[in-house]
């Protein structure tokens, strides 16, 4: 299978870990956790594994500076400002939400990296998102740049390659450890790694289901954002397989109280785990997901399985906004 070009940012492969004092806490399946979060430190995580695809297309066909967007306290942004300084390119963010009166986590991390950033009310940013990309565009096109747009998340066709590598990758984990998972669990944001596994577990014919927890929006939006980018990937790139046979799965009921936001469950969830396996997730997108995936063993989604995989995807930055609560919860564990 011919990949497009592709940067070596990332450190992968990366390890295919059991969690076996999890697995016997639970009961059910062995459960394994891929370590996504060492792709890198700064610019880790699941992004990079689509940057590196994406940063090269943009070199390749001649930009100097990247636009991306998110939330004030996105991982893709933090990512994308970390590459592109260590590629030598401009970055510009535009951001959803009000500048923090003092910065930290992400948002400390691009102001440090060396991002251009612009703050937008969350109603003006969802309503003029593309016209704000061209303003920007038009912008660095008069200060003599070219500017290449990134969409969230980078979550489009060629950021599908990203875990379509990743599905490459997993299948000779599998390999290695004498294991054929039925299961494999992802958190969900802007798409792009739930339907990149979801390709990938077909053209590798990994054998599994691919569940996304959705952390925003519901189970029909990424139903139609997987099938969609799938399309994409597929008459972009001219690929034979046959696509409708592939079932998006997405675990929704898990948002809690909103993006970005955590139910006390999520928390000690992540409280739960970093004592016993020594792993860190976050509130906001993988803390979410594996509560979910520890609500449906227990409501027997995933009886007779003999091993599920748990994807980190990274973001430990994201757990310091809600230092105070981890704190709190925490020292109930203890008494």
């Amino acid at each position: 299978m011919d990949f497009p070009a592709k940067l070596q940012l990332s450190q992968a492969p990366t390890p295919l870990q059991p969690l076996d004092r999890l697995s016997a806490l639970v009961g059910g399946p062995r459960i394994w956790v891929k370590r996504d979060d060492l792709t890198g430190a700064i610019e880790g995580g699941n992004k990079i594994r689509k940057l590196e695809y994406v940063l090269a297309k943009a070199i390749n066909e001649g930009y100097d500076t990247v636009i991306t967007c998110g939330g004030v306290q996105s991982n893709h942004c933090r990512a994308t400002a970390a590459l592109t300084a260590r590629l030598g390119l401009s970055c510009h963010l535009i951001l959803r939400g009000e500048q923090p009166q003092q910065a930290d986590s992400n948002n400390l991390l691009d102001q440090i990296l060396g991002a251009s950033i612009d703050y937008y009310p969350a109603k003006q940013y969802f309503a003029e998102l593309a016209q704000l990309f061209d303003h920007k565009v038009e912008e660095y096109r008069l200060a003599g740049q070219r500017a290449y747009c990134i969409p969230t998340g980078a979550s489009d066709a060629i950021g599908l390659w990203g875990y379509i590598d990743a599905s490459r990758e997993l299948k000779a984990d599998f390999a290695e450890h004498n294991i054929n998972p039925e299961h494999i669990i992802c958190a969900t944001g802007s798409g792009g790694t739930q339907a990149g596994l979801t390709l990938g577990a077909e053209l590798f014919d990994l054998n599994t289901k691919v569940w996304g927890v959705n952390v925003c929006d519901d189970e029909q939006y990424f139903h139609d954002k997987v099938i969609e980018d799938i399309q994409d990937w597929k008459q972009q790139y001219g690929h034979t397989i046959d696509i409708s046979s592939i079932i998006p799965r997405t675990l929704d009921g898990y948002v809690g109280p909103g993006y970005g936001l955590a139910d006390d469950e999520v928390i000690d969830a992540i409280n739960m785990l970093a004592r016993l396996e020594g792993i860190v997730l976050d509130p906001v997108y993988t803390g979410k997901a594996l509560y979910a995936m520890l609500e449906e063993l227990k409501k027997g989604r995933f009886a007779g399985s003999t091993d599920i995989v748990f994807v980190h995807t990274g973001g430990a930055l994201g757990l310091f906004p809600f230092k105070d609560r981890l704190q709190a919860r925490a020292s109930l564990l203890v008494n």
